[in-house]
């Protein structure tokens, strides 16, 4: 077990919520005060036992977490300097995500509200990487306008207010995170494919090789990557077939550049029409550094501001999700004894 810890200053007497993060492969336990104080924030990863595979075998990853779970959940509360009897709620990924990985979460997270009668609250995986912008700066103000990108899912996201999101666009087939997995694995890269892609795109020609920018002028904010990878694995193959050599760089800075251009054009556009003066970038790819380079660049030619997370809080965590817990439970929504695991959850619902 690979585990990372980030853990915040002293603290006085607060709401402490404990978060719970299984969506994937990243088994996180975090303490949170107030909604803005990192107390800890545990985070075993998988990747080193699904690095073999080429990506994120299911069953091996649901029962990594249920070997890891009791033990991340007490370095959390160790590190935090509390107990359970300290807590003021337990707050937990319930969807979307791999359903056998979000049941271990949800199960363990039903179990310890009911049995030390603590409040509970189901969020939303990607409502909690939205919420990872808010514990670098916890006094954003709204309206603002959010970039998701991750693994699974690019949307963008205006937010008028603590839990009032209106989708503007969201991707018709392929994430943006996904595509760049599925690349780094036609190139031979390994897993994850994100970083890796980004390292080798920086010694290539992003005008290399001409590809696809789906979507990107049509009066629309979804995305679609679908093509754009299979371009890409269109032109690998047929360089097998001919016996040419396809320079692994530049096809690697091209198919970036191609992401990017669609990721930055799209949110310049709707920070535009939105209004946001200030503009979010969440998820995993957000922490792609060329990615957030263009965004800085491209809406601070218009007076704009872009915020991200540190790095650690860009890809799966649970301080996220207490975060965002926090503020549900701030509003009065609190889940039943049933909450169940979604694996399919589409953001605002």
């Amino acid at each position: 077990m690979s585990i990372f810890s980030l853990r915040g200053p002293a603290h006085a007497a607060g709401r402490f919520i404990l978060g719970l993060e299984t969506s994937c492969d990243e088994t996180s336990a975090a303490v949170l005060q107030d909604g803005r104080v990192i107390l800890s924030n545990v985070i075993s990863s998988q990747v080193p036992t699904h690095q073999r595979f080429g990506g994120v075998v299911p069953e091996i990853a649901s029962r990594k977490h249920m070997e890891n779970i009791t033990v991340v959940v007490d370095e959390a509360l160790r590190e935090a300097g509390i107990t359970w009897n300290d807590l003021t709620a337990v707050a937990v990924t319930a969807g979307p995500g791999l359903v056998g990985a979000l049941l271990v979460g949800v199960a363990y997270a039903k179990g310890a509200a009911l049995a030390r009668n603590l409040p509970l609250v189901g969020v939303h995986h990607i409502e909690g990487h939205i919420y990872a912008n808010f514990l670098s700066e916890p006094d954003l103000q709204f309206p603002l306008l959010c970039l998701v990108v991750s693994g699974g899912h690019t949307h963008l996201v205006q937010l008028t207010g603590h839990g009032e999101l209106r989708i503007l666009g969201a991707t018709r087939d392929d994430a943006a995170g996904e595509a760049y997995d599925k690349v780094a694995r036609a190139l031979g890269l390994g897993y994850p494919g994100g970083p890796l892609v980004e390292k080798l795109a920086r010694e290539g020609e992003a005008c290399a090789y001409p590809l696809p920018r789906a979507l990107l002028q049509e009066d629309s904010y979804d995305f679609s990557f679908s093509g754009l990878k299979s371009a890409v694995l269109n032109l690998l193959n047929r360089a097998k077939q001919k016996g040419e050599t396809i320079n692994g760089a530049d096809l690697a800075a091209s198919f970036q550049e191609a992401v990017v251009d669609v990721l930055v054009e799209k949110t310049r556009r709707a920070a535009r029409e939105t209004g946001a003066s200030t503009v979010l970038l969440a998820g995993g790819v957000a922490a792609n550094g060329y990615l957030r380079l263009r965004l800085v660049e491209a809406l601070a030619a218009e007076g704009r501001r872009l915020v991200v997370p540190p790095v650690i809080l860009c890809t799966d965590n649970a301080a996220m999700i207490a975060c965002a817990g926090y503020h549900r439970l701030m509003a009065g929504e609190t889940a039943a004894a049933d909450l169940n695991a979604v694996a399919d959850w589409p953001l605002g619902t």
